[in-house]
């Protein structure tokens, strides 16, 4: 085992990798009230998690070290390479970064990002002219910044899965499933009938494939 290059300890990495995507994820979400503060720090401290166990310190191979050294004896636990634990579970061979999943990752993250920044510029025209937003993305679903926060968050877990992420990520779900329900009664109060309308020809979370969407 090579242990001369550190693959962990970097916290500068951490520090520089963490603000990159948090500043890149506000730039698109622009958090404004108390809600989207609690959606974006929610995101944010799984995004730091994620890239302490990364570069820091790494937690979840710590805890697993036993067993992974057990199950896949040679395995250098210290090298940045085992902690792409996916492609040490499913038996991959050669760099991990070109793994199926860690690929797929990628798409996951980048339809996130896009599908962020085009929700929000939805609402925030929709917002400054006091209407339902129930274009773009919205035509789709009806709450289109939390699903590309779950594609975002799927797309790390997919790269590198920790313990602590893969804890999270189902609380995280559940926050997100009732920031959205408070939203929908707010909007049925403020929108009465036209909320009601919208409501029944868009889906909360998973588009009707196949159905054209229609805007109001």
């Amino acid at each position: 085992m090579n242990h001369d290059t550190p693959a962990y300890g970097l916290w500068m990495l951490v520090v520089i990798n963490s603000a990159i995507f948090i500043m890149f994820a506000y730039s698109f979400f622009k958090p404004a009230t108390a809600r989207d503060w609690r959606t974006f720090g929610s995101f944010a401290a799984f995004v730091v998690a994620l890239f302490v166990e990364m570069y820091g310190f790494p937690l979840t191979i710590y805890l697993l070290s036993g067993w992974l050294q057990t199950r896949y004896p040679g395995l250098d636990v210290l090298s940045h390479d085992s902690g792409h634990l996916w492609s040490t579970l499913l038996g991959e061979k050669g760099d991990p970064h070109f793994g199926v999943l860690h690929l797929a990752s990628y798409l996951f993250l980048v339809g996130g990002f896009i599908l962020l920044s085009s929700a929000w510029n939805v609402l925030y025209h929709a917002q400054r002219k006091h209407t339902l937003a129930t274009t773009g993305p919205y035509a789709v679903i009806r709450h289109p910044q939390y699903v590309a926060f779950v594609l975002i968050l799927l797309g790390f877990l997919l790269q590198w899965p920790t313990l602590l992420t893969l804890v999270m990520f189902p609380i995280l779900l559940i926050m997100y499933g009732r920031l959205a329900l408070t939203e929908e009664t707010e909007m049925r109060a403020q929108f009465g009938e036209e909320f009601e309308q919208y409501v029944r020809r868009t889906p909360r979370f998973i588009p009707r494939w196949g159905q054209r969407p229609t805007s109001a």
